[in-house]
């Protein structure tokens, strides 16, 4: 099994943050994101590694910042590790493949999610109350493509459980013009994807984005349209027998689940079958979209 990246310093340069996969390093106005092969589930950073991880989640999101620019701008300036900074420059074989650097922007502090299917947190709240995103629906089953897709925030947190909140809530913090604008953003980013990847078999049930700020200008930063902010489904099971086969990490989730793990305590090691089979469906997920 190829070799997997648990954490990444560079001596003498500042590191911003350590999130639950990226390593966040300071280069004055532009910032090196760097992708460990770490996999995170229920807000805990799992002690295991997905191999090549990493490097599957960068080479999407460039792809897809590429392929997106006319939609909106984004953070994304290179991927050539040749053109670094000279302070980065002894560690180009550890960050090449699995890193990128980008513009450095204000964060605009909500997730933004797009759901064109019923699924996740959207059905739990849909079972309860009838009610997804302010939206009411009748008769939905788990799984079912929405008439159209939704925008619904949630408040963004760097060590909890992001909340979902109303549209309403949302423009309390964001003005009403820039979140207006980030709604109308995330549909069209959904909506071209979602047509994009169902040409290659993969549904993108939903996904998430953040946007940031430069110079008062609203751009998309982070990470898009990877395993690990969206949920991917194989068209072909779906459209057979609506099996919601997934090529993201919730394999991962649901083999937690039926474990005997209470989800308040540092979580288990996954088995090595466990880890093949998921960096299988990343691989997957690369293969389909992009290569």
């Amino acid at each position: 099994m190829d070799k997997a990246i648990a954490s990444i310093d560079i001596p003498g340069v500042k590191k911003l943050r350590s999130g639950k996969v990226r390593e966040v390093f300071d280069l004055g106005d532009q910032l090196l994101i760097c992708a460990t092969d770490r996999i995170s589930a229920f807000d805990y950073i799992l002690p295991t590694l997905i191999p090549r991880k990493g490097e599957i989640l960068t080479q999407l999101s460039i792809f897809w910042f590429e392929a997106t620019d006319h939609i909106i701008e984004n953070h994304f300036i290179t991927d050539d590790v040749s053109a670094y900074p000279p302070a980065v420059q002894d560690y180009a074989d550890l960050l090449r493949g699995r890193s990128m650097l980008v513009k450095k922007a204000d964060l605009i502090e909500v997730e933004c999610v797009a759901r064109g299917y019923i699924t996740g947190s959207a059905w739990h709240e849909y079972e309860k109350t009838g009610i997804v995103g302010g939206v009411t629906f009748s008769n939905l089953k788990k799984g079912d493509k929405l008439p159209t897709p939704l925008f619904t925030p949630a408040t963004k947190s760097f060590s909890a459980h992001d909340v979902n909140i109303s549209f309403e809530e949302m423009k309390k913090t964001v003005p009403a013009g820039d979140a207006e604008y980030i709604k109308k953003k995330t549909i069209e980013l959904y909506d071209y994807a979602h047509g994009y990847a169902l040409e290659r078999g993969i549904i993108i049930a939903d996904t998430k984005f953040e946007f940031g700020r430069i110079n008062g200008k609203t751009i998309l930063i982070d990470e898009i349209f990877t395993p690990d902010s969206s949920r991917f489904w194989d068209k072909e099971c779906y459209d057979r027998d609506r099996s919601l086969v997934s090529f993201d990490k919730q394999f991962v989730r649901d083999h937690l689940l039926s474990t005997n793990w209470n989800r308040n305590s540092e979580p288990p090691e996954l088995p090595l079958d466990i880890v093949e089979k998921t960096a299988e469906r990343y691989k997957e997920a690369l293969k389909r979209l992009i290569q």
